[in-house]
């Protein structure tokens, strides 16, 4: 039989534990927004896309949009 967990224990866990910034991910998300807006005024309409992307040895991870307009 399995036992459940103390939900208490897992919110003080959850409560206690360190928070993450964030603020990083939310600007990147932004600038994939704004980066889709600005393809679609440049070509005209609706946007289909291509994602290509690349981890470096040092760890950041590219990321490589090419957009085209949707036929």
């Amino acid at each position: 039989m399995t036992e459940k967990p103390d939900m208490s224990a897992v919110l003080k866990a959850v409560a206690d534990s360190p928070k993450r910034d964030n603020s990083t991910y939310h600007k990147a998300m932004a600038d994939a927004r704004q980066a889709f807006a600005d393809a679609e005024e440049v070509l005209g309409g609706p946007v289909t896309f291509k994602i290509k992307t690349k981890t470096k040895r040092n760890g950041k991870h590219i990321v490589k949009w090419t957009f085209k307009r949707a036929d």
